[in-house]
């Protein structure tokens, strides 16, 4: 397995840790989310000049057909400045329930103007009452003449109350089924939110929402396999955003531990806190490991793909919590106060390993699947 980059792939990652160093400091950060949608249109619109909004679709559709790499790449770095832009939630997940089951007509409708900045798209699949983790959906849809009707709720839409379109769960009578539906379409009725990370959110309910036929992402019935790998190429984006978090909240942590004086001295200086940087450290570069692993597993065998992805999320979940408790720790009082960027980096890390499943949710995938590795 070759794990060293393309000239190409180099060059991407350096514009966008530049233009994420340049244009995405902590204190531009703050002001962005104070802004009335809690993100940035222009930083959106720089994202789509440099290209990254296209990056995972097809050239055939419009985009630049990069791979699981790429996005590894962009991810990381989107991580590091803590990026609350709609990237997952347009590109990856709407993006990609789009490329997984839309029809030539459907993509050729909305993929150019995802690339170019001008469309924000949502999955809205989380339900009110429902079981964590699911894929099931109580909201329904029923025939209504030639088109649907949908009826139901949805809670935590990242970035559902910005969304143009929504990308809807909801169940038909062959099952569980994915529909595109208007975010302004009458009897929806967004409520916009926060999520305790600072990514915007929102509620939405659907009173007898009708849609045209063609509104019908896939076959009826194809969600109960679109959505788990849609979740699976999700789950390797965030592992790739929550190795970024990780690598700035470490570069914080031991540049504070450099800089802070106690008894006369640098607290670097201190062996104890010394270990606990070193455990840091093996912690994020196993996540890095096992974020290029879910990376490069998006090509592999459904079954292989399945245990990888899983056993990265286990990973950064587990660490993410581990390096932002012992980050705020070695801080102290500082690294929970909202002026200082180690404690949005712990919400991001915390919410990242609630997304799509968590760590212990994965880790009872991988049991109920045989463990890791498949039984020869």
């Amino acid at each position: 397995m070759d794990f060293d980059l393309t000239d190409e792939q180099r060059l991407l990652s350096d514009s966008v840790i530049r233009f994420v160093a340049d244009r995405y400091g902590f204190e531009e950060r703050l002001k962005i989310m104070k802004e009335p949608e809690g993100w940035s249109r222009a930083v959106w619109g720089e994202m789509a000049e440099l290209g990254l909004l296209g990056m995972p679709f097809s050239e055939e559709d419009g985009g630049f057909g990069a791979g699981g790499v790429e996005t590894m790449l962009v991810m990381e770095a989107l991580g590091r400045g803590l990026v609350v832009e709609p990237y997952l939630s347009t590109v990856i997940l709407a993006g990609g329930a789009l490329r997984l089951a839309g029809s030539a007509a459907q993509k050729e409708a909305r993929i150019p103007a995802i690339v170019t900045g001008e469309r924000i798209m949502a999955l809205a699949h989380s339900e009110p009452g429902a079981l964590r983790h699911t894929l099931e959906a109580r909201t329904t849809a029923t025939r209504d003449g030639d088109g649907w009707r949908i009826d139901g709720a949805k809670v935590a839409v990242l970035h559902g109350a910005s969304a143009d379109e929504l990308v809807v769960s909801a169940r038909a009578d062959a099952g569980t089924s994915l529909f595109l539906v208007p975010g302004d379409a009458s009897g929806v009725r967004r409520v916009s939110q926060r999520g305790y990370d600072g990514v915007p959110v929102a509620s939405i309910t659907f009173d007898g929402v009708t849609v045209d036929v063609d509104a019908l992402l896939g076959a009826e019935g194809a969600g109960a396999t679109i959505l788990p790998a849609l979740f699976e190429e999700a789950n390797a984006a965030l592992a790739a955003e929550a190795v970024g978090a990780m690598a700035d909240t470490l570069d914080l942590t031991t540049d504070y531990l450099k800089t802070r004086q106690q008894f006369g001295v640098s607290i670097g200086s201190f062996q104890a806190l010394q270990h606990r940087a070193v455990d840091m450290l093996i912690q994020l570069e196993l996540s890095r490991s096992m974020a290029t692993l879910a990376a490069l597993s998006l090509t592999a065998e459904p079954e292989e793909r399945r245990r990888n992805i899983a056993a990265a999320k286990v990973q950064i979940g587990r660490a993410g919590r581990f390096i932002g408790q012992q980050a705020v720790q070695m801080h102290g009082a500082i690294g929970i106060t909202a002026e200082y960027k180690v404690g949005h980096a712990f919400k991001r890390l915390t919410a990242i390993d609630a997304l799509f499943g968590d760590a212990d949710h994965h880790v009872d995938a991988l049991a109920d699947a045989g463990g890791l590795v498949a039984a020869a």
